[in-house]
Protein backbone atom coordinates (compact mmCIF):
# COMPACT_ATOMS: atom_id res chain seq x y z
CA UNK A 1 0.00 0.00 0.00
CA UNK A 2 1.37 3.10 -0.97
CA UNK A 3 2.24 6.18 1.97
CA UNK A 4 0.05 9.20 2.39
CA UNK A 5 2.88 11.06 1.29
CA UNK A 6 3.39 8.95 -1.92
CA UNK A 7 -0.85 9.70 -2.62
CA UNK A 8 -0.14 13.52 -1.93
CA UNK A 9 2.49 13.57 -4.80
CA UNK A 10 0.07 11.75 -6.90
CA UNK A 11 -2.46 14.34 -6.89
CA UNK A 12 -0.09 17.43 -6.99
CA UNK A 13 1.23 15.53 -10.01
CA UNK A 14 -2.56 15.15 -11.26
CA UNK A 15 -3.56 18.98 -10.67
CA UNK A 16 0.22 19.98 -12.55
CA UNK A 17 -0.05 17.82 -15.31
CA UNK A 18 -4.24 18.01 -16.27
CA UNK A 19 -4.47 15.69 -19.43
CA UNK A 20 -1.18 13.86 -18.65
CA UNK A 21 -3.00 12.32 -15.45
CA UNK A 22 -3.93 9.28 -16.84
CA UNK A 23 -0.52 8.21 -17.84
CA UNK A 24 0.92 9.18 -14.56
CA UNK A 25 -1.32 7.21 -12.48
CA UNK A 26 -0.79 4.44 -14.76
CA UNK A 27 3.02 4.39 -13.96
CA UNK A 28 2.14 4.73 -10.33
CA UNK A 29 0.09 1.46 -10.39
CA UNK A 30 2.52 -0.68 -12.57
CA UNK A 31 5.49 0.12 -9.55
CA UNK A 32 3.13 -0.82 -7.17
CA UNK A 33 2.36 -3.98 -9.05
CA UNK A 34 5.61 -4.61 -9.63
CA UNK A 35 6.17 -4.73 -6.03
CA UNK A 36 3.16 -7.12 -5.13
CA UNK A 37 1.94 -8.93 -7.72
CA UNK A 38 -1.65 -10.66 -7.43
CA UNK A 39 -1.34 -14.58 -7.62
CA UNK A 40 -4.64 -16.23 -7.01
CA UNK A 41 -3.16 -19.50 -7.94
CA UNK A 42 -3.04 -21.87 -5.19
CA UNK A 43 -0.71 -24.94 -5.14
CA UNK A 44 -2.82 -27.74 -4.45
CA UNK A 45 -6.57 -28.38 -4.28
CA UNK A 46 -6.37 -29.06 -1.08
CA UNK A 47 -4.91 -26.34 0.14
CA UNK A 48 -7.64 -24.08 -1.82
CA UNK A 49 -10.15 -25.59 0.52
CA UNK A 50 -8.34 -25.84 3.31
CA UNK A 51 -11.29 -23.58 4.98
CA UNK A 52 -14.08 -25.76 3.64
CA UNK A 53 -16.28 -25.71 6.71
CA UNK A 54 -19.45 -28.68 7.65
CA UNK A 55 -22.56 -27.31 6.75
CA UNK A 56 -21.48 -24.59 4.18
CA UNK A 57 -23.66 -23.89 0.97
CA UNK A 58 -21.49 -24.88 -2.07
CA UNK A 59 -22.47 -23.89 -5.46
CA UNK A 60 -21.09 -26.37 -8.67
CA UNK A 61 -21.20 -25.95 -12.09
CA UNK A 62 -21.61 -28.13 -14.81
CA UNK A 63 -24.26 -29.77 -16.74
CA UNK A 64 -24.32 -33.22 -16.38
CA UNK A 65 -20.71 -34.07 -16.37
CA UNK A 66 -19.36 -31.45 -18.66
CA UNK A 67 -17.38 -28.16 -17.39
CA UNK A 68 -17.81 -30.14 -14.06
CA UNK A 69 -15.21 -28.96 -10.80
CA UNK A 70 -13.90 -32.63 -10.61
CA UNK A 71 -11.03 -31.96 -9.29
CA UNK A 72 -12.36 -29.94 -6.28
CA UNK A 73 -15.02 -32.57 -5.27
CA UNK A 74 -12.75 -35.15 -5.38
CA UNK A 75 -10.69 -33.24 -2.99
CA UNK A 76 -13.83 -32.78 -0.67
CA UNK A 77 -14.42 -36.40 -0.59
CA UNK A 78 -11.29 -36.75 0.90
CA UNK A 79 -11.80 -34.78 3.38
CA UNK A 80 -14.39 -36.42 5.77
CA UNK A 81 -15.11 -34.34 8.18
CA UNK A 82 -16.43 -32.05 6.01
CA UNK A 83 -20.26 -32.93 6.20
CA UNK A 84 -23.75 -31.25 5.94
CA UNK A 85 -22.93 -29.52 2.54
CA UNK A 86 -25.84 -28.52 0.93
CA UNK A 87 -25.16 -28.32 -3.00
CA UNK A 88 -26.33 -26.42 -5.92
CA UNK A 89 -25.72 -27.68 -9.20
CA UNK A 90 -27.95 -28.29 -12.42
CA UNK A 91 -27.81 -32.23 -11.83
CA UNK A 92 -25.81 -34.31 -9.24
CA UNK A 93 -23.56 -36.20 -11.83
CA UNK A 94 -23.96 -39.67 -12.12
CA UNK A 95 -23.45 -42.53 -9.17
CA UNK A 96 -19.61 -42.55 -10.18
CA UNK A 97 -18.86 -38.92 -11.70
CA UNK A 98 -19.45 -35.33 -10.25
CA UNK A 99 -21.17 -34.64 -7.21
CA UNK A 100 -22.64 -38.39 -7.11
CA UNK A 101 -19.41 -39.30 -5.47
CA UNK A 102 -20.27 -36.52 -2.74
CA UNK A 103 -23.89 -37.97 -2.26
CA UNK A 104 -21.79 -41.69 -2.34
CA UNK A 105 -19.50 -40.01 0.53
CA UNK A 106 -22.58 -38.99 2.68
CA UNK A 107 -21.41 -35.63 2.81
CA UNK A 108 -24.26 -34.02 1.36
CA UNK A 109 -27.21 -33.11 3.57
CA UNK A 110 -29.52 -30.95 0.93
CA UNK A 111 -29.29 -30.64 -2.86
CA UNK A 112 -30.83 -27.74 -4.97
CA UNK A 113 -30.97 -29.19 -8.30
CA UNK A 114 -33.69 -28.81 -11.37
CA UNK A 115 -32.51 -32.75 -12.09
CA UNK A 116 -32.32 -35.98 -10.78
CA UNK A 117 -31.98 -37.49 -14.18
CA UNK A 118 -29.88 -40.79 -13.94
CA UNK A 119 -28.66 -40.44 -10.71
CA UNK A 120 -29.90 -43.40 -8.73
CA UNK A 121 -28.36 -42.85 -5.72
CA UNK A 122 -29.85 -39.55 -5.44
CA UNK A 123 -33.26 -40.66 -6.24
CA UNK A 124 -33.35 -43.60 -3.80
CA UNK A 125 -31.57 -41.50 -0.96
CA UNK A 126 -34.44 -38.55 -1.89
CA UNK A 127 -36.92 -41.51 -1.64
CA UNK A 128 -35.79 -43.01 1.48
CA UNK A 129 -35.52 -39.62 3.83
CA UNK A 130 -31.96 -39.45 3.46
CA UNK A 131 -31.37 -36.28 1.77
CA UNK A 132 -32.91 -33.12 1.59
CA UNK A 133 -34.10 -32.07 -2.40
CA UNK A 134 -35.20 -28.94 -3.35
CA UNK A 135 -36.46 -28.96 -6.94
CA UNK A 136 -36.04 -25.84 -8.50
CA UNK A 137 -36.93 -25.48 -12.88
CA UNK A 138 -33.67 -25.12 -14.61
CA UNK A 139 -34.10 -21.51 -15.48
CA UNK A 140 -35.15 -20.33 -11.95
CA UNK A 141 -32.29 -22.28 -10.64
CA UNK A 142 -29.95 -20.35 -13.30
CA UNK A 143 -31.54 -16.88 -11.99
CA UNK A 144 -31.57 -17.87 -8.26
CA UNK A 145 -27.68 -18.30 -8.64
CA UNK A 146 -26.99 -14.86 -11.06
CA UNK A 147 -29.19 -12.50 -8.92
CA UNK A 148 -27.84 -13.45 -6.04
CA UNK A 149 -24.39 -12.72 -7.47
CA UNK A 150 -25.74 -9.17 -8.48
CA UNK A 151 -26.82 -8.42 -4.99
CA UNK A 152 -30.76 -9.28 -5.53
CA UNK A 153 -32.41 -10.65 -3.11
CA UNK A 154 -35.30 -12.20 -5.15
CA UNK A 155 -37.08 -11.31 -8.52
CA UNK A 156 -39.92 -12.56 -10.01
CA UNK A 157 -40.59 -15.53 -12.92
CA UNK A 158 -43.41 -16.48 -15.24
CA UNK A 159 -42.29 -20.41 -15.18
CA UNK A 160 -43.57 -22.43 -12.55
CA UNK A 161 -47.13 -21.06 -11.68
CA UNK A 162 -50.40 -23.34 -11.19
CA UNK A 163 -47.27 -26.37 -10.22
CA UNK A 164 -46.21 -27.88 -7.20
CA UNK A 165 -43.33 -25.25 -7.29
CA UNK A 166 -46.65 -22.65 -6.42
CA UNK A 167 -48.91 -24.27 -4.10
CA UNK A 168 -46.04 -25.97 -1.92
CA UNK A 169 -46.71 -29.08 -2.66
CA UNK A 170 -43.56 -30.31 -3.14
CA UNK A 171 -41.73 -32.41 -1.34
CA UNK A 172 -38.29 -31.91 0.33
CA UNK A 173 -37.80 -34.67 2.41
CA UNK A 174 -39.58 -38.54 2.70
CA UNK A 175 -40.07 -40.45 5.17
CA UNK A 176 -38.06 -43.58 4.70
CA UNK A 177 -41.09 -45.37 3.64
CA UNK A 178 -41.55 -42.90 0.81
CA UNK A 179 -44.06 -40.52 2.07
CA UNK A 180 -43.60 -36.88 2.84
CA UNK A 181 -41.92 -35.60 5.75
CA UNK A 182 -41.58 -32.30 4.59
CA UNK A 183 -43.22 -29.58 1.98
CA UNK A 184 -41.79 -26.84 0.55
CA UNK A 185 -43.75 -23.52 0.81
CA UNK A 186 -45.86 -21.46 -1.15
CA UNK A 187 -44.70 -18.80 -3.40
CA UNK A 188 -46.07 -15.51 -3.84
CA UNK A 189 -47.93 -14.53 -6.65
CA UNK A 190 -48.14 -11.00 -8.14
CA UNK A 191 -49.62 -9.46 -11.09
CA UNK A 192 -47.65 -7.45 -14.21
CA UNK A 193 -49.16 -6.01 -17.42
CA UNK A 194 -52.08 -8.60 -16.27
CA UNK A 195 -49.90 -11.37 -16.27
CA UNK A 196 -49.32 -13.54 -12.83
CA UNK A 197 -45.40 -13.98 -11.93
CA UNK A 198 -43.87 -16.40 -9.12
CA UNK A 199 -41.78 -14.41 -6.35
CA UNK A 200 -38.26 -16.60 -6.19
CA UNK A 201 -35.98 -15.83 -3.79
CA UNK A 202 -32.08 -15.68 -5.22
CA UNK A 203 -29.35 -17.98 -3.53
CA UNK A 204 -26.30 -16.76 -1.35
CA UNK A 205 -23.50 -19.23 -1.48
CA UNK A 206 -20.64 -20.06 1.13
CA UNK A 207 -18.24 -21.44 -1.81
CA UNK A 208 -18.36 -21.97 -5.32
CA UNK A 209 -16.75 -24.60 -7.54
CA UNK A 210 -16.07 -23.37 -11.52
CA UNK A 211 -14.34 -25.19 -14.00
CA UNK A 212 -12.60 -23.15 -16.44
CA UNK A 213 -10.80 -23.52 -19.80
CA UNK A 214 -7.98 -20.78 -19.15
CA UNK A 215 -7.31 -18.72 -16.09
CA UNK A 216 -4.95 -16.09 -15.44
CA UNK A 217 -3.12 -15.15 -11.55
CA UNK A 218 -5.57 -12.69 -11.49
CA UNK A 219 -8.54 -14.96 -11.62
CA UNK A 220 -9.91 -13.82 -15.37
CA UNK A 221 -11.17 -17.02 -16.71
CA UNK A 222 -12.72 -18.22 -19.64
CA UNK A 223 -14.78 -20.82 -20.79
CA UNK A 224 -15.21 -23.35 -23.93
CA UNK A 225 -18.37 -24.03 -25.18
CA UNK A 226 -21.10 -25.46 -23.50
CA UNK A 227 -19.28 -25.86 -20.79
CA UNK A 228 -20.29 -22.31 -19.82
CA UNK A 229 -23.04 -23.62 -18.51
CA UNK A 230 -23.93 -22.63 -14.94
CA UNK A 231 -20.26 -21.82 -14.28
CA UNK A 232 -20.81 -17.92 -14.70
CA UNK A 233 -23.55 -17.30 -12.71
CA UNK A 234 -22.02 -19.59 -10.22
CA UNK A 235 -18.81 -17.99 -10.19
CA UNK A 236 -19.99 -14.65 -9.56
CA UNK A 237 -22.22 -15.61 -6.54
CA UNK A 238 -20.02 -17.35 -3.87
CA UNK A 239 -17.88 -15.32 -0.80
CA UNK A 240 -15.64 -17.44 -1.90
CA UNK A 241 -14.92 -18.85 -5.62
CA UNK A 242 -12.88 -21.34 -6.46
CA UNK A 243 -11.78 -22.28 -10.22
CA UNK A 244 -10.21 -25.39 -11.33
CA UNK A 245 -8.56 -24.66 -15.02
CA UNK A 246 -7.49 -26.87 -17.41
CA UNK A 247 -4.74 -23.66 -18.02
CA UNK A 248 -3.34 -21.42 -15.80
CA UNK A 249 -1.88 -18.58 -17.90
CA UNK A 250 -0.15 -15.29 -17.71
CA UNK A 251 -2.41 -12.23 -17.59
CA UNK A 252 -2.94 -10.60 -20.94
CA UNK A 253 -3.16 -14.44 -22.38
CA UNK A 254 -6.78 -14.38 -22.28
CA UNK A 255 -7.84 -11.76 -24.98
CA UNK A 256 -10.42 -8.74 -22.69
CA UNK A 257 -13.13 -9.72 -25.15
CA UNK A 258 -12.97 -13.52 -24.21
CA UNK A 259 -12.85 -12.95 -20.32
CA UNK A 260 -16.34 -14.55 -19.38
CA UNK A 261 -15.51 -14.15 -15.72
CA UNK A 262 -13.47 -11.13 -14.27
CA UNK A 263 -10.97 -11.78 -11.47
CA UNK A 264 -12.88 -9.64 -8.99
CA UNK A 265 -14.72 -12.72 -8.91
CA UNK A 266 -12.42 -14.80 -8.13
CA UNK A 267 -10.29 -15.67 -5.11
CA UNK A 268 -8.27 -18.65 -5.74
CA UNK A 269 -6.96 -21.10 -8.53
CA UNK A 270 -5.87 -24.65 -8.71
CA UNK A 271 -4.62 -26.72 -11.61
CA UNK A 272 -7.10 -29.28 -12.99
CA UNK A 273 -6.24 -32.95 -12.96
CA UNK A 274 -8.63 -34.95 -13.62
CA UNK A 275 -9.59 -35.82 -16.77
CA UNK A 276 -12.85 -34.49 -18.48
CA UNK A 277 -15.76 -37.29 -19.01
CA UNK A 278 -18.65 -37.59 -21.35
CA UNK A 279 -22.13 -38.68 -19.88
CA UNK A 280 -23.61 -40.01 -23.58
CA UNK A 281 -21.20 -40.13 -26.39
CA UNK A 282 -23.32 -39.79 -29.57
CA UNK A 283 -21.99 -40.11 -33.49
CA UNK A 284 -23.28 -39.38 -36.54
CA UNK A 285 -23.77 -43.16 -38.05
CA UNK A 286 -23.61 -44.47 -41.24
CA UNK A 287 -27.39 -45.67 -42.60
CA UNK A 288 -26.97 -49.05 -41.53
CA UNK A 289 -25.85 -48.16 -37.66
CA UNK A 290 -28.27 -45.09 -37.69
CA UNK A 291 -31.41 -47.39 -38.03
CA UNK A 292 -30.20 -49.34 -35.59
CA UNK A 293 -29.68 -46.56 -33.07
CA UNK A 294 -32.99 -45.25 -34.46
CA UNK A 295 -34.81 -48.65 -32.85
CA UNK A 296 -33.77 -47.17 -29.45
CA UNK A 297 -36.17 -44.33 -29.66
CA UNK A 298 -38.56 -45.34 -31.78
CA UNK A 299 -38.70 -49.38 -31.37
CA UNK A 300 -39.33 -51.95 -33.79
CA UNK A 301 -42.13 -53.00 -36.10
CA UNK A 302 -45.61 -51.38 -35.55
CA UNK A 303 -44.07 -49.10 -32.80
CA UNK A 304 -41.30 -47.62 -34.54
CA UNK A 305 -43.76 -46.94 -37.47
CA UNK A 306 -46.33 -44.73 -35.54
CA UNK A 307 -43.68 -42.90 -33.35
CA UNK A 308 -41.95 -42.02 -36.81
CA UNK A 309 -45.66 -40.68 -38.01
CA UNK A 310 -45.31 -38.53 -34.88
CA UNK A 311 -42.11 -37.46 -35.90
CA UNK A 312 -42.66 -36.48 -39.28
CA UNK A 313 -45.43 -34.62 -38.35
CA UNK A 314 -43.79 -32.54 -35.83
CA UNK A 315 -41.35 -31.54 -38.83
CA UNK A 316 -43.79 -29.89 -40.51
CA UNK A 317 -44.36 -27.20 -37.48
CA UNK A 318 -40.76 -25.75 -38.92
CA UNK A 319 -40.94 -22.66 -40.45
CA UNK A 320 -38.00 -21.16 -42.22
CA UNK A 321 -36.07 -18.21 -39.74
CA UNK A 322 -37.54 -20.00 -36.71
CA UNK A 323 -35.71 -20.28 -33.01
CA UNK A 324 -36.66 -23.82 -32.02
CA UNK A 325 -35.90 -25.82 -28.94
CA UNK A 326 -36.64 -29.48 -28.77
CA UNK A 327 -37.07 -32.02 -25.77
CA UNK A 328 -35.13 -35.20 -25.72
CA UNK A 329 -36.40 -38.50 -27.29
CA UNK A 330 -39.06 -38.40 -30.49
CA UNK A 331 -38.43 -34.49 -30.31
CA UNK A 332 -35.32 -34.43 -30.85
CA UNK A 333 -35.58 -37.17 -34.17
CA UNK A 334 -38.23 -34.23 -36.25
CA UNK A 335 -35.31 -31.95 -37.49
CA UNK A 336 -34.26 -35.24 -40.14
CA UNK A 337 -37.69 -35.08 -41.73
CA UNK A 338 -37.29 -30.87 -42.16
CA UNK A 339 -37.15 -29.90 -45.61
CA UNK A 340 -33.70 -28.68 -46.83
CA UNK A 341 -34.98 -25.20 -47.72
CA UNK A 342 -36.13 -23.99 -44.47
CA UNK A 343 -33.48 -22.97 -42.33
CA UNK A 344 -34.40 -23.48 -38.31
CA UNK A 345 -31.96 -22.13 -35.91
CA UNK A 346 -31.97 -25.25 -32.47
CA UNK A 347 -31.33 -23.80 -29.18
CA UNK A 348 -30.54 -26.36 -26.50
CA UNK A 349 -31.01 -24.61 -23.14
CA UNK A 350 -27.40 -25.28 -21.79
CA UNK A 351 -26.24 -22.63 -23.60
CA UNK A 352 -26.67 -23.05 -27.64
CA UNK A 353 -27.86 -21.67 -30.43
CA UNK A 354 -27.12 -23.82 -34.09
CA UNK A 355 -26.79 -26.92 -32.61
CA UNK A 356 -25.77 -28.70 -35.21
CA UNK A 357 -25.87 -32.93 -35.72
CA UNK A 358 -23.83 -35.38 -33.50
CA UNK A 359 -20.10 -35.25 -34.31
CA UNK A 360 -18.45 -38.23 -36.33
CA UNK A 361 -16.62 -41.21 -34.64
CA UNK A 362 -13.22 -39.01 -33.11
CA UNK A 363 -14.77 -35.72 -32.83
CA UNK A 364 -16.50 -36.11 -30.06
CA UNK A 365 -15.67 -33.22 -27.05
CA UNK A 366 -16.79 -33.06 -24.18
CA UNK A 367 -17.05 -29.28 -23.99
CA UNK A 368 -20.03 -29.25 -26.37
CA UNK A 369 -23.00 -31.28 -25.58
CA UNK A 370 -26.59 -31.11 -25.67
CA UNK A 371 -29.50 -30.44 -23.10
CA UNK A 372 -29.68 -34.81 -23.19
CA UNK A 373 -26.07 -34.46 -22.34
CA UNK A 374 -25.17 -35.71 -25.52
CA UNK A 375 -22.24 -34.88 -27.93
CA UNK A 376 -23.31 -32.59 -30.69
CA UNK A 377 -21.32 -30.04 -33.08
CA UNK A 378 -21.83 -26.47 -33.80
CA UNK A 379 -23.30 -25.43 -37.34
CA UNK A 380 -21.87 -22.65 -39.12
CA UNK A 381 -22.76 -19.23 -36.87
CA UNK A 382 -23.79 -20.89 -34.08
CA UNK A 383 -23.14 -18.84 -30.47
CA UNK A 384 -22.56 -20.37 -26.85
CA UNK A 385 -23.11 -18.96 -23.78
CA UNK A 386 -24.20 -19.15 -20.16
CA UNK A 387 -27.50 -21.07 -18.90
CA UNK A 388 -28.70 -17.63 -17.59
CA UNK A 389 -28.79 -15.76 -21.10
CA UNK A 390 -30.17 -18.86 -22.36
CA UNK A 391 -33.48 -19.01 -20.09
CA UNK A 392 -33.41 -15.60 -20.88
CA UNK A 393 -33.71 -16.44 -24.31
CA UNK A 394 -36.66 -18.47 -23.44
CA UNK A 395 -38.95 -17.10 -20.55
CA UNK A 396 -38.73 -13.74 -22.92
CA UNK A 397 -40.46 -15.57 -25.70
CA UNK A 398 -37.35 -15.57 -28.09
CA UNK A 399 -37.73 -19.11 -29.01
CA UNK A 400 -41.08 -19.16 -31.28
CA UNK A 401 -41.23 -23.36 -31.12
CA UNK A 402 -40.68 -25.94 -28.74
CA UNK A 403 -41.71 -29.62 -29.30
CA UNK A 404 -41.99 -31.66 -25.97
CA UNK A 405 -42.97 -35.12 -24.79
CA UNK A 406 -45.89 -35.77 -22.19
CA UNK A 407 -47.39 -38.20 -20.04
CA UNK A 408 -50.65 -36.52 -20.47
CA UNK A 409 -52.38 -33.11 -21.49
CA UNK A 410 -55.87 -32.16 -20.25
CA UNK A 411 -58.47 -30.47 -22.67
CA UNK A 412 -57.37 -26.90 -21.37
CA UNK A 413 -53.57 -27.69 -22.96
CA UNK A 414 -52.12 -28.42 -19.07
CA UNK A 415 -48.95 -30.25 -19.56
CA UNK A 416 -47.46 -33.50 -17.59
CA UNK A 417 -44.46 -34.30 -17.96
CA UNK A 418 -41.88 -34.17 -15.35
CA UNK A 419 -43.26 -37.37 -13.01
CA UNK A 420 -44.88 -40.95 -12.84
CA UNK A 421 -45.41 -41.86 -9.31
CA UNK A 422 -42.72 -43.69 -7.64
CA UNK A 423 -39.90 -42.09 -10.50
CA UNK A 424 -39.00 -38.48 -10.06
CA UNK A 425 -36.42 -37.33 -12.80
CA UNK A 426 -37.11 -33.94 -12.09
CA UNK A 427 -38.08 -30.78 -13.93
CA UNK A 428 -34.99 -30.15 -16.15
CA UNK A 429 -35.87 -26.78 -18.81
CA UNK A 430 -39.64 -27.93 -19.23
CA UNK A 431 -41.03 -25.34 -16.59
CA UNK A 432 -39.54 -22.72 -18.62
CA UNK A 433 -39.89 -23.78 -21.91
CA UNK A 434 -43.84 -23.30 -21.32
CA UNK A 435 -43.88 -20.51 -19.10
CA UNK A 436 -44.47 -18.18 -22.48
CA UNK A 437 -47.09 -19.85 -24.30
CA UNK A 438 -48.75 -16.64 -25.86
CA UNK A 439 -45.12 -15.82 -28.23
CA UNK A 440 -43.57 -19.69 -27.49
CA UNK A 441 -45.99 -22.55 -29.50
CA UNK A 442 -46.02 -25.64 -27.47
CA UNK A 443 -46.25 -28.72 -29.14
CA UNK A 444 -46.52 -32.24 -27.75
CA UNK A 445 -45.63 -35.52 -29.49
CA UNK A 446 -46.85 -38.29 -27.55
CA UNK A 447 -48.28 -41.61 -28.50
CA UNK A 448 -51.88 -41.60 -27.93
CA UNK A 449 -52.15 -44.10 -25.37
CA UNK A 450 -49.68 -45.30 -22.39
CA UNK A 451 -48.48 -48.65 -22.40
CA UNK A 452 -51.73 -50.01 -20.31
CA UNK A 453 -53.71 -48.68 -22.86
CA UNK A 454 -55.06 -45.49 -20.70
CA UNK A 455 -55.28 -42.29 -22.52
CA UNK A 456 -53.09 -39.66 -22.02
CA UNK A 457 -55.06 -36.92 -23.45
CA UNK A 458 -57.54 -36.54 -20.75
CA UNK A 459 -60.41 -33.84 -19.01
CA UNK A 460 -57.71 -33.38 -16.31
CA UNK A 461 -54.34 -34.29 -15.72
CA UNK A 462 -53.60 -36.37 -12.85
CA UNK A 463 -49.90 -36.29 -12.53
CA UNK A 464 -48.27 -33.07 -11.00
CA UNK A 465 -48.44 -29.98 -13.64
CA UNK A 466 -45.46 -28.73 -15.60
CA UNK A 467 -47.50 -25.77 -16.82
CA UNK A 468 -51.17 -24.42 -16.70
CA UNK A 469 -53.22 -23.97 -20.24
CA UNK A 470 -49.67 -24.20 -22.51
CA UNK A 471 -49.95 -26.48 -25.40
CA UNK A 472 -50.47 -25.37 -29.09
CA UNK A 473 -51.13 -28.58 -30.82
CA UNK A 474 -50.53 -32.49 -29.62
CA UNK A 475 -50.07 -34.57 -32.52
CA UNK A 476 -49.85 -38.62 -32.03
CA UNK A 477 -50.01 -41.39 -33.91
CA UNK A 478 -53.97 -41.25 -34.57
CA UNK A 479 -54.14 -37.59 -35.01
CA UNK A 480 -53.47 -33.84 -34.45
CA UNK A 481 -55.51 -31.91 -32.21
CA UNK A 482 -55.98 -27.92 -31.83
CA UNK A 483 -56.08 -27.00 -28.44
CA UNK A 484 -58.10 -23.93 -27.83
CA UNK A 485 -57.18 -22.89 -24.02
CA UNK A 486 -60.62 -21.64 -23.69
CA UNK A 487 -62.87 -23.74 -25.70
CA UNK A 488 -60.75 -26.92 -25.76
CA UNK A 489 -60.20 -29.66 -28.31
CA UNK A 490 -60.46 -29.73 -32.32
CA UNK A 491 -58.98 -32.61 -34.38
CA UNK A 492 -58.20 -31.43 -37.57
CA UNK A 493 -55.98 -34.06 -38.72
CA UNK A 494 -56.38 -38.06 -38.91
CA UNK A 495 -53.82 -40.59 -39.50
CA UNK A 496 -54.85 -42.83 -42.63
CA UNK A 497 -56.43 -45.94 -41.61
CA UNK A 498 -58.21 -44.36 -38.22
CA UNK A 499 -61.29 -43.59 -38.04
CA UNK A 500 -62.79 -40.44 -35.49
CA UNK A 501 -64.49 -43.23 -33.36
CA UNK A 502 -61.61 -45.07 -32.72
CA UNK A 503 -59.64 -41.64 -31.78
CA UNK A 504 -62.87 -40.98 -29.22
CA UNK A 505 -62.73 -44.40 -27.72
CA UNK A 506 -58.97 -43.73 -26.53
CA UNK A 507 -59.50 -39.93 -25.68
CA UNK A 508 -60.79 -39.22 -22.45
CA UNK A 509 -61.24 -35.46 -23.09
CA UNK A 510 -64.21 -34.11 -25.21
CA UNK A 511 -63.02 -32.50 -28.67
CA UNK A 512 -64.60 -31.13 -31.53
CA UNK A 513 -63.86 -32.37 -35.19
CA UNK A 514 -63.02 -30.02 -37.60
CA UNK A 515 -65.42 -29.51 -40.27
CA UNK A 516 -62.32 -29.91 -43.02
CA UNK A 517 -60.47 -32.33 -41.38
CA UNK A 518 -57.75 -33.52 -43.03
CA UNK A 519 -55.34 -36.38 -43.54
CA UNK A 520 -52.44 -35.92 -41.11
CA UNK A 521 -49.49 -36.74 -44.05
Amino acid sequence: MRSVTTCLRTLRAYSKYGSNHAALLARSFSVTSRRSEINKVYPSAAEALKDLKPNSTVLCGGFGLSGVADTLIETVVGMPHVKGLTAVSNNAGTDTSGLGKLLQSRQVSKMIASYIGENKTLEQMYLTGQIELELTPQGTLAERCSSGGRGIPAFFTPAALSTVVQTGELPLRNNPDGTPAEFSKPKDVRVFNGKPYLLEQSIFADYAFVKAYKADRLGNCQFRLSAHNFNGAMGRNAKITIVEAEHIVEPGEIPAESVHLPGIYVKRIVQSTVPKRVEKVVYTLDPAEEAEAAKKTLGTGATAAKRERIVRRAAKEFKNGMYANLGIGMPMLAPKFVPSDVEVQLQSENGILGLGPYPRKGEEDPDLINAGKETVTLNKGASVFGSEESFGMIRSGRINLTILGAMQVSAGGDLANWMLPGKVKGFGGAMDLVSNPSLTKVVVTMEHTDKKGNPKIVKQCAFPLTGKACVSLIITELGVFKVDRGLGLTLTEIADGVTVEEIKSKTEAPFKVADDLKPML
